[in-house]
């Protein structure tokens, strides 16, 4: 079978080039012998990987000196608890802006430990835009956001004005889509699987400043970022064949422009679907207009009720025979 069109948002499409590549190097890895997956990390021959993976982030997203890269485990979720554990430590408190299924489990997590403030939300018309939120002040500990809802294909087109108080950002679905300032958060943090390589590693991106000897009481080792920063994502054996594709996923955006060159080529082919969408007496987008994602563009046809169910399963199954997988999108949609 030819390979499809792959919709996923994640874990999603990599490119062919970096696909052919890992095959070609799959049983013997720069001449020692064995696969990546094979090898230790600890190992002369993995390290360079794991370094060089770190440089390219730092490169490719200017990330200042001052700033940790880190390689962890289990996905966004996990970090859903590692911030509020490492960050809600002065006045264990933050301001959460909720734009979506993310955003809303993210704030969740939060609250078992600390108390949480949803300063603003979208769910009045179902996630559908981003709400502006000029300038927020008070006694947090820090400001929560997640930057590209995946499920409802909204984007903060602006970055909340927080003053002194960190800004977290969840960029999984966006992370090296177009130019993003680091230095306007305090951490970053992005599930693999949506734009950087396959699922298994999550990178974060924190200030050192934020970086704590004394999260919350009671926090495992492994929820610690002190740990990993002192262990250099290798406190607990990485995911060492993730973080392998991740930097041949890096390289491929290297050599396609960067971040600049990715923004580029996204602007161009959102335009175009959108412009096409908006134009359309069949179809129509489901994000507004001044909040649409370049990533994930979600989309109905005229119907409604019933009849739109079966009209959805049916583009569905036949885009699938014609080569385009996953259009279904999220099985909350």
């Amino acid at each position: 079978m030819d390979r499809v069109y792959n919709f996923s948002a994640g874990p999603s499409c990599l490119p062919e080039e970096v696909l052919k590549e890992c095959a070609a190097e799959m049983l013997n890895y720069n001449g020692t012998g064995q696969s990546v997956m094979e090898m230790s990390h600890r190992s002369a021959a993995f390290k360079p990987i794991i370094t060089e993976a770190e440089a390219k982030v730092r490169k490719l997203m200017n990330v200042p000196d001052n700033y940790k890269i880190l390689f962890l485990q289990g996905g966004g979720s996990t970090q859903f608890a590692m911030v509020p554990l490492n960050l809600g430590i002065k006045n264990k408190k933050a301001a959460y802006i909720r734009t979506g299924v993310w955003a809303k489990k993210a704030a969740a997590e939060a609250k078992k430990f600390i108390t949480v403030d949803e300063i603003a939300s979208s769910e009045d018309k179902g996630f559908s835009y981003i709400p502006r939120v000029e300038k927020v002040t008070g006694d947090y500990d820090y400001v929560y956001i997640c930057f590209n809802n995946t499920i409802m294909g909204t984007h903060y087109e602006y970055i909340p004005d927080t003053g002194d108080i960190p800004l977290v950002a969840d960029i999984s679905s966006c992370i090296l889509s177009e130019p993003l300032d680091v230095n306007k958060f305090g951490l970053l943090f992005a599930g693999a699987q949506k734009n950087l390589g396959p699922a298994g590693v999550t990178l974060v991106i924190i200030r050192d400043d934020l970086i704590t000897e004394t999260p919350l009481a009671g926090t495992p080792s492994m929820l610690s970022y002190k740990t990993h920063v002192d262990g250099e994502s290798m406190y607990n054996t990485p995911p060492c064949y993730a973080i392998y594709v991740v930097g041949k996923v890096l390289n491929w955006i290297e050599k396609n422009g960067g971040a600049e060159g990715m923004g580029k080529r996204n602007h161009e082919k959102a335009d175009y679907l959108y412009n096409y969408l908006d134009n359309s007496d069949f179809y129509h987008a489901t994000a507004a207009k001044g909040s649409r994602s370049l990533m994930n563009v979600p989309f109905l046809t005229k119907y409604t009720g019933e009849e739109a169910d079966a009209i959805n399963k049916k583009f569905v199954k036949e885009a699938a025979a014609a080569g385009l997988a996953n259009l279904g999108g999220h099985r909350l949609v």
